[in-house]
């Protein structure tokens, strides 16, 4: 079932620290890079405005009737759907279900923001360095990574295909004239597709990990990046300590994430992933792996890419 080139890449993973690294398409060749050039404390806190006391009543005033679901196309599964619209009420409590992620959002937000400005061209340290950037958020949720993207100077569109996540959104970004200018839609990649829209650069944080067909995802994403645009994902490595951490723990002990939140098996190995994006015409150029510290309670980017990690991408000319 393995060409040469997944074997390849499997033994290059075995031998090395797969961690953040160059691809050469032509050569497979991993080539490390330090991290010392990741610009941490230039990153924009993503949380400068309360959230908001949100009742239910006032979603359903924005849902117009909705029952939290979207009837557009959708790569996520009707189960994932339920899953997350049954918990979209909690996106803005840093307490609650997705504490994880706000925990874990400024760390991604350091790699968003080193890859995109090298790869753009951009100053790293400046306010503003996504300013003249279009960036679409895809399963964007309640806004926590769309929000620090506007303040960054993007023009950002969040899609996520459900309902009561957008309605969250929206109403956390009125409470800030900038993250006002966001546009949240009720959408998939798929229809984005569909109407020809295309973006400087397609991010999708722990979202394939829920979708139906990743290949299939990933072809969707790919088709909304313009030429030399960015492409960048994050999900869980499918490691037997993945299992231990992401679904044992997280889930079932430390009750960080609501049981049942993973599927192990729906996990992909990085060298999947690589392959997957390459098959969909985007080169992936690095890659880095997230470690919690539990005595500080913090995330910080590693070489170890076992459990978490996120990747890079460049969509390569036609």
């Amino acid at each position: 079932m393995a060409p040469k080139s997944l074997k390849l890449c499997r033994a290059l993973c075995c031998n090395f620290p797969l961690s953040r690294f160059s691809i050469s398409k032509s050569s497979h060749i991993l080539q490390l890079r330090s991290y010392a050039d990741v610009p941490q404390s230039a990153s924009v806190e993503p949380f400068p405005v309360p959230a908001p006391e949100i009742s239910p009543a006032k979603i359903n005033d924005r849902n117009d009737g909705n029952t939290g679901r979207t009837s557009v196309s959708s790569s996520l599964n009707e189960v994932e759907l339920a899953k997350f619209s049954a918990i979209a009420e909690t996106w803005w409590d840093s307490e609650g279900p997705f504490k994880p992620l706000h925990a874990l959002n400024p760390t991604r937000l350091s790699f968003i923001r080193s890859t995109l400005c090298r790869h753009f061209r951009k100053d790293p340290y400046c306010a503003r360095p996504f300013e003249g950037l279009k960036i679409v958020d895809v399963g964007c949720g309640g806004g926590i990574l769309s929000e620090p993207l506007a303040r960054m100077g993007a023009s950002v569109t969040g899609i996520d295909a459900v309902e009561k996540n957008i309605k969250i959104a929206q109403l956390h970004a009125e409470l800030d004239s900038v993250t006002s200018s966001i546009n949240y839609c009720c959408t998939t990649a798929e229809k984005l597709v569909e109407e020809q829209r295309k973006f400087d650069a397609v991010i999708a944080l722990e979202v394939i990990e829920h979708v139906a067909d990743p290949a299939e995802f990933c072809k969707s994403l790919a088709a909304l990046t313009v030429t030399d645009g960015a492409t960048v994902i994050s999900t869980v490595n499918r490691s037997m300590r993945s299992y231990a951490t992401a679904i044992i723990a997280a889930e079932y002990l430390l009750h960080w994430l609501p049981k049942g939140t993973h599927q192990w098996s729906s996990f992909l190995a990085p060298e999947e992933l690589v392959l997957i994006l390459e098959r969909a015409s985007i080169s992936v150029q690095e890659i880095a792996g997230f470690v919690y510290n539990p005595l500080t309670g913090k995330w910080a980017l590693s070489d170890d890419i076992s459990v978490n990690f996120i990747a890079f991408g460049s969509k390569n000319g036609q």
